[in-house]
């Protein structure tokens, strides 16, 4: 009787024991999930590229678009299977310069008086993505629990292209517009120039047509990390 309940009391301990380390596996996993904190962090810094610019830019355009995709049977009832879905918050700027290191001699004209024409190139436009923030992203789960569909990063890069070619969209609706402001600031700023040595400008711009297709450029840093999955 003695060794019955001593096998009895060690089988209760071993439970135990292993419910307590099952329910600490669980826990880190859990952790492990929700980015908990961070080991290390490492910083560098990269040059690609170096080079010698003439842009004067007449106008900067601003855009924040939130892009949202998700993944999965939207006819299931979300307790069986919820859809993965990633969420971005995307800052653009696109800037509407003319590039004066592209002119010469033939384009500069003295009109005598200290009056020149100058005959600028067409505005280019460039669009530029500034800043990315990755703000709610959930995993497809069965029942709630066992991740089945995930957000990864090739899905957040595929999301990043998409709102790009939505941005450029958005700006071209209304370039005519932005153009003729830039055109125009630009050449308030030449004017003034031209004033601080007693001179005039009549200025005059290519009519050969020569827009630049907007394409995304973004720094190193900007290229973050997924962010934390929502439970």
């Amino acid at each position: 009787m003695e060794s019955y309940f001593l096998i009895v009391i060690v089988v209760l301990f071993a439970a135990v024991i292993g419910a307590g380390v099952a329910f600490y596996l669980v826990g880190v996993v859990k952790r492990g999930r929700k980015g908990g904190g961070v080991d290390k962090i490492s910083l560098r810094m990269l040059t690609e590229r170096v080079r010698a610019v003439g842009k004067l830019v007449g106008l900067e355009v601003h855009a924040k678009e939130i892009a949202t995709a998700t993944k999965g049977f939207n006819w299931l009832p979300p307790i069986l299977l919820s859809q993965a879905k990633v969420a971005m918050i995307f800052q653009f700027e696109k800037q509407y310069a003319v590039e004066l290191g592209s002119l010469d001699e033939r384009d500069v004209e003295d009109l005598g008086n200290g009056r020149f024409r100058v005959t600028l190139p067409p505005i280019v436009g460039s669009l530029r993505l500034m800043d990315v923030e990755p703000y709610d992203i959930q995993q497809g789960r069965v029942l709630g629990l066992v991740d089945v569909i995930n957000m990864n990063a090739e899905r957040q890069n595929e999301l990043m292209k998409t709102a790009q070619q939505q941005a450029a969209e958005l700006f071209e609706k209304n370039d005519d517009r932005y153009e003729k402001q830039a055109r125009d600031a630009i050449e308030r700023q030449l004017q003034a120039i031209a004033k601080l040595f007693d001179g005039t400008l009549d200025i005059r711009w290519r009519e050969t047509a020569q827009r630049e297709q907007p394409r995304l450029v973004m720094d190193e840093s900007l290229k973050t990390g997924p962010a934390k999955v929502a439970n």
